[in-house]
């Protein structure tokens, strides 16, 4: 099987597999922060490149239609304060970011507004939902002192998320990312991390 480099655009990292074994189809999936495209020996060059960009685009409309919106963030949100945290939680904006390298999440108590990070897009929802507990905790206690986890701690999944996602990092080859609250969330922009996500069309 042969690599092709990647010819696409640098926030987008693409790996190129050929196989003599595969005859009729193309695949694609994600595999960390790159988009792995698997195709045919036998095909030119040109034909490469446009079976490239027709799955990408594939994949990425595929994990377009899986991903929450805002608006759905904030009820997940309204709804987890509720269950956990006696509805004292209010934030006042919740929404997916994609300039977050070192965090899963953020929270600036001053303005009630609360960021995660997409790539956590394509992880269980009890992960994304520990995280959203995480943050809106920090509404509550700005610190991590014990008063702080006290509040975590009413999520049942919480020992288990954490778990998660260092173990993530850890196959990721990743420094474990935190989930914080801070006052300037200001990070470099960062690709997106999802599990194997598949799509296979015929060739003819």
């Amino acid at each position: 099987m042969a690599t092709a480099p990647d010819s696409r655009p640098a926030d987008q990292a693409v790996e190129v597999r050929r196989s003599r074994r595969r005859r009729r189809t193309v695949s694609a999936y994600r595999d960390g922060d790159t988009i792995v495209v698997l195709i045919p020996a036998s095909l030119t060059r040109a034909q490469e490149a446009e079976w490239v960009d027709t799955m990408v685009k594939r994949l990425e409309r595929s994990e377009a239609r899986r991903r929450p919106s805002d608006d759905e963030l904030m009820a997940r949100a309204r709804r987890l304060s509720r269950e956990h945290l006696d509805g004292r939680a209010r934030p006042a904006t919740v929404r997916w970011v994609s300039n977050q390298r070192s965090r899963w999440g953020s929270c600036t108590p001053a303005d009630r507004s609360i960021r995660l990070s997409h790539r956590l897009q394509a992880m269980p929802a009890w992960v994304v939902d520990y995280v959203l507990v995480h943050e809106l905790a920090h509404l509550l206690e700005a610190g991590h002192g014990p008063e702080f986890w006290a509040w975590v701690d009413r999520y049942p999944e919480a020992e288990r998320a954490k778990g998660y996602l260092l173990g993530y990092s850890a196959a990721a080859h990743l420094e474990p990312p935190a989930v914080d609250a801070e006052d300037d969330p200001a990070d470099a922009p960062d690709a997106v991390a999802s599990p194997r996500d598949t799509a296979e069309p015929s060739l003819f």
